[in-house]
């Protein structure tokens, strides 16, 4: 496809470690400046790509994202970074990629049922079914790949694909109590999360305001336990980096945008 009719697409991480090695695939970089946010534009196979830290939580997040949607003109969003498994079957190493968010920490009881964004309508925003199908294919590729690493942080079993709904709010969930407590409330309305963290529905929520397809792909760092403070910074470094320049350019490289 010609360069002036593809549609950019916008990767977003929290944190820099999730994104590391990124920038340095692009051509034709350009540095952006805008609302205290550092924006990288350029190509890779071709496609225009920008690359964007949000901070960690749902506000950095949700600023994040508007001004990126504001100033930047892209079409296209997906996050990628860690998040701690809650969902049965998903462990550290699995990826999970989003098919719907909700905001596990969001109630407005009794003007609104639990977890209800107010003005909505709904709890939960789904992600656009195209660049899930998208994610899902670069999951698959990505868990292939680190099959092969043999890093004692992934442990004996191959790395699988998961897809379902992701939880998000302020809090780093690091006690098998508080994990089972989201799990246990949630299923009290038929939800079943397969993952928490602390971004990906604030940035879901404002992609439905401005009507842009969003996804996000998520690497499991921790079972949202006890351990999940010791795994997290060795596996952010170690392994979620390596996950997301596999994801990104499987992304890029098969992009049909």
């Amino acid at each position: 496809m010609p360069e002036s009719c593809a549609m950019t697409l916008a990767i977003l991480s929290a944190l820099p470690e999730e994104q590391h090695g990124l920038a340095a695939l692009l051509e034709d970089t350009q540095v952006v400046a805008r609302a205290g946010r550092r924006f990288v534009r350029g190509h890779l196979h071709g496609q225009p790509l920008v690359l964007g830290l949000t901070g960690i939580g749902k506000v950095a997040a949700a600023t994040t994202t508007t001004t990126l949607i504001e100033h930047l003109d892209v079409q296209q969003l997906v996050f990628t970074g860690v998040a701690g498994g809650i969902g049965a079957g998903v462990q550290v190493g699995d990826v999970v990629v989003a098919q719907a968010f909700l905001q596990h920490d969001m109630d407005v009881r009794p003007l609104f049922p639990r977890w209800q964004v107010p003005g909505y309508g709904a709890a939960a925003f789904a992600c656009d079914p195209a660049l899930v199908q998208r994610l899902q294919q670069a999951a698959q590729a990505c868990t292939a790949q680190a099959a092969t690493w043999q890093d004692p942080l992934l442990g004996a079993r191959a790395p699988r694909a998961h897809a379902g709904l992701v939880v998000s709010g302020d809090q780093f969930i690091a006690t098998a109590e508080a994990s089972q407590r989201i799990v246990d409330d949630l299923q009290t309305a038929a939800h079943a999360p397969l993952a928490v963290e602390m971004e990906g529905a604030a940035i879901a929520q404002v992609c439905a305001d401005y009507g842009l397809p969003f996804a996000a792909i998520r690497t499991i760092s921790d079972r949202a336990d006890d351990s999940a403070h010791v795994d997290f910074p060795a596996f952010v470094e170690r392994i979620a980096s390596r996950y997301a320049l596999h994801m990104v350019d499987h992304l890029l490289a098969h992009a049909r945008l």
